[in-house]
């Protein structure tokens, strides 16, 4: 329920309604595709990238503290619901985002996307605890279905909104329409996150021993020492998380850029836009349960194997699309990819845990590893756009991390004692 919650912000926010609006009102007067934002001159959709990859870079080098911390004082829990509180209100506050508010919505944007991913690490860990490892790619992989239908719902209301704008007294404009959609999705995000608020397991300090008791901040870097030290003696997790991070970035980067290259390089309008990734997310609910089904028969690495050869398809595709219909066919390919490799990678990286109550330290290094591989992905994203002139060059270079990925999870799978 937690996917149910909170995935509409990374789907309705991230990936179509927010970059939507954001390009359409950046390349309209007083902008037209400039923006100044902390003093500085930037391409609008560049910009949109650097956001984007400095938030993802805050939560690389705060949870590293937060997981250990909340492994040590027992208090996961407390954390996930900070940040989704935060995170919420923050998407909530973009309904004031306009022209005139320029700098306050990118903050907003920014807030939104850190705190988004902060939660994740902590309902990440939880994993472990609520299945057994035979459960666990198809319990991953419900929770994507959810969070993929929640997240069409929500689309659906504000497309909605978008298109009977002028039939709703309180809406004046398409404008008005999307920025009520901000508040809503910030509103259904805290609110169904409190049934899975109310479900969690009660969380268990990993050190129960009240004598010598240290600070947060040494008791959070001791647990950090102590699960870095696991993962450099477990040859496939190790090999796996260089995997995950080179694949990742190209996945994530994709996923994040996809609305802005439609609007940007094929003038689609954001109607077909917006219909195009609730299409998306249909296809990906398919796709999640069709990669868990498959790593049930032939193992989890050969169906991620397979899965990122796809993508290098998709990139060498990206870069030729020239109509609508392709872009719609390429989409509905990444919507079939993008549920399955997210879903599949989490349970892969869970089922290679050893027993611990560590597990949001665990799971820290898995989403440092994400959020790392994304400010990465972003930013040369944004820079190659900027450089070259054009976003197409961008999506070609994907390639290269997509084939760094293969090749380390070639060397994982050599090192596999069982199939995984």
């Amino acid at each position: 329920m937690y996917d149910w919650a909170n995935s509409v912000y990374n789907l309705v926010i991230t990936t179509t309604f927010f970059p939507v609006y954001y390009t359409e009102m950046t390349r309209a007067e007083p902008f037209l595709g400039e923006v100044t934002f902390l003093g500085r001159t930037f391409v609008n959709t560049a910009l949109y990238s650097y956001a984007l990859a400095f938030s993802y870079l805050l939560v690389a080098i705060t949870l590293p503290i937060l997981s250990s911390i909340a492994d040590y004082r027992g208090s996961k829990k407390k954390f996930m619901q900070l940040f989704c509180f935060t995170g919420a209100l923050a998407c909530s506050m973009l309904y004031f985002f306009k022209p005139e508010t320029f700098s306050l919505g990118v903050i907003c944007m920014m807030i939104a996307a850190f705190c988004f991913y902060a939660s994740l690490v902590f309902y990440n860990s939880y994993l472990p605890e609520i299945a057994a490892p035979a459960d666990r790619d198809r319990i991953s992989a419900r929770g994507f279905s959810f969070g993929y239908m929640g997240s069409v719902l929500m689309q659906l209301i504000g497309f909605a909104l978008v298109v009977f704008h002028e039939h709703i007294p309180f809406l004046n404009n398409e404008g008005d329409a999307v920025r009520v959609t901000f508040l809503l999705v910030g509103v259904w995000w805290f609110g169904f996150a409190q049934i899975a608020f109310n479900r969690l397991p009660a969380d268990k300090p990993a050190n129960t021993n009240g004598k010598n008791r240290l600070s947060v901040f040494t008791g959070g870097f001791r647990e950090l020492k102590k699960v870095g030290n696991h993962i450099l003696h477990m040859p496939v997790m190790k090999r796996f998380l260089a995997a995950f991070f080179f694949y990742n970035m190209g996945v994530q980067t994709v996923m994040l850029a996809a609305t802005n290259f439609g609007s940007k390089m094929l003038n689609l309008p954001s109607t077909e836009l917006i219909l195009t990734v609730v299409a998306i997310q249909l296809v990906a609910i398919g796709g999640a349960w069709s990669m868990s089904r498959l790593s049930m028969k032939f193992g989890n690495f050969y169906i991620l194997t397979g899965a990122v050869i796809c993508w290098i398809g998709i990139c060498i595709a990206g870069y030729h699309i020239t109509t609508p219909t392709h872009f719609y066919l390429l989409a509905c390919a990444v919507g079939l990819l993008m549920g399955g490799i997210q879903s599949l990678s989490r349970s892969t990286y869970s089922k290679q845990m050893p027993e611990t109550h560590d597990t949001a330290s665990f799971f820290s290094f898995y989403d440092i590893t994400e959020k790392i591989a994304i400010v990465i992905g972003l930013s040369l994203f944004g820079y190659i756009e900027e450089f070259t002139g054009s976003m197409r060059n961008s999506v070609l270079a994907l390639m290269a991390f997509f084939a760094m990925g293969l090749i380390f999870l070639f060397f994982a799978m050599k090192r596999i004692p069982k199939k995984i």
